[in-house]
């Protein structure tokens, strides 16, 4: 397995690009029934939802077809998921330290992270996220009877470790217990922590009685330019949780299956998960995820070239059409934070009634309504989230480039 696509072979003319991306037309796409092209018209391009327009990577539809041939489909069991994730880790990102002991299988990232906060919070204990940050940090985390309390990034969309410290005294306040849920690599900014910013936040946490969990999902999606450090690689985080899965990188959001990870000194409390969670994943969530991670690293460079070629696409068809929005080329995922501030669109609570704000309003609801494209309202991402939308670029060129003169020429007609 390749450590990652190389540099020099990024610059790829388009017409010449074979990567996952260009592979599927709009029509095949618009044949699908997933939830990114079905909650719209038909007239609608949707770049919200994080799933991407690719076909599935063979290695992982073959691991799928020989389970369905022979009736493979009954209960998860073994450990080949978290063998495959190890070594995929050994060899990626240069790390010997995820132990398949240390680990258990939950259905999805999401609800792992709320069974590995029940382990170290109780109701009315504080979770910290550092906002604009992944909405479900906010709905899961607070349907399960604890405090969020948030730490603004910084105006570079970096954490801002002052805002990061002041946030933990204050969910420890009182005694109470604390965790911080930290997106590694943030969503919805695309910024890929650097060792020393993960090594700056462990020393926080330790000083401070803060449990970190690290949401990881996005970590097989760093883009060239970029290095992914595990949260449980640094010093300091022996006693944290992370959260991976390929359900991003290989578009498998549809075959639940996850992998919560122990630091050495919370092996003890991962065991004390309820048995129940075990029974979640799907087998053939599990089959899909392990053939990912241990037969996919090909498909997964070529995935990486596409993205890198769109995120340098999008910049250059941002500054055509719309030069005044912010954007800061993100170093991971495939999401593109953009600040629209500019256009002066502001959320009108009473539209929805008193205190309801809809999930798409501000320039979101402009996009959608004047150009008919589909992204995330920033509002719902928390603080420092309103006038920004985040934009799902991984979608074929043609798609990326209708979108965004929709989106230019929207603005240029609007009154």
């Amino acid at each position: 397995m390749a450590d990652g696509p190389k540099s020099e072979a990024l610059d790829v003319p388009e017409a010449d690009r074979t990567d996952p991306l260009v592979q599927l037309s709009l029509e095949q796409l618009r044949r699908r029934t997933s939830m990114k092209w079905r909650a719209h018209p038909e007239d609608v391009l949707p770049l919200w939802v994080a799933e991407m327009d690719v076909p599935m990577a063979p290695p992982v539809a073959e691991a799928l077809r020989a389970a369905i041939d022979l009736g493979d489909t009954g209960y998860p069991y073994g450990s080949g998921y978290a063998e495959a994730v190890a070594a995929f880790a050994a060899e990626r990102w240069k790390w010997d330290g995820l132990h398949v002991e240390r680990t258990a299988i939950v259905p999805d990232v999401m609800l792992g992270v709320v069974e590995v906060l029940r382990l170290v919070t109780g109701p009315g204990d504080a979770v910290v996220v550092c906002s604009p940050v992944y909405p479900p940090f906010y709905a899961f985390v607070a349907h399960d009877a604890r405090e969020i309390v948030e730490a603004r990034l910084g105006a570079d969309l970096r954490v801002d470790l002052a805002a990061l410290e002041d946030a933990f005294v204050r969910a420890r306040c009182q005694g109470r217990r604390a965790a911080f849920l930290m997106s590694n690599p943030h969503n919805p900014t695309g910024v890929v922590p650097t060792r020393q910013e993960l090594e700056a936040v462990a020393a926080l946490a330790r000083k401070h009685g803060v449990r970190v969990v690290s949401d990881e999902i996005h970590a097989p999606l760093v883009l060239p330019g970029a290095v992914f450090t595990p949260f449980l690689s640094v010093p300091g985080a022996e006693n944290a949780f992370a959260l991976v899965s390929a359900s991003k990188a290989w578009n498998l959001a549809g075959l639940k299956a996850a992998l919560a990870v122990a630091g050495a000194e919370a092996a003890d409390e991962l065991r004390l998960l309820p048995e129940e969670v075990s029974h979640g994943p799907s087998h053939l969530g599990v089959i899909a995820h392990t053939a990912a991670f241990r037969e996919g690293g090909a498909w997964l460079d070529e995935l990486l070239l596409g993205l890198d070629a769109n995120r340098r696409l999008l910049g250059q068809l941002l500054e055509e059409h719309l030069p005044e929005v912010g954007y800061q080329e993100p170093q991971g995922t495939y999401l593109a934070w953009l600040d629209c501030r500019w256009l002066g669109l502001h959320i009108d609570q009473d539209v929805e009634g008193p205190g309801v704000v809809s999930d798409v309003a501000g320039p979101a609801k402009m996009f959608l309504a004047e150009a008919r494209v589909a992204l995330s309202s920033g509002h719902v991402f928390g603080s420092g989230g309103e006038g920004h939308v985040r934009l799902n670029f991984a979608t074929t060129p043609a798609v990326l480039r209708q979108a965004v003169t929709r989106m230019g020429n929207s603005v240029r007609i609007s009154p």
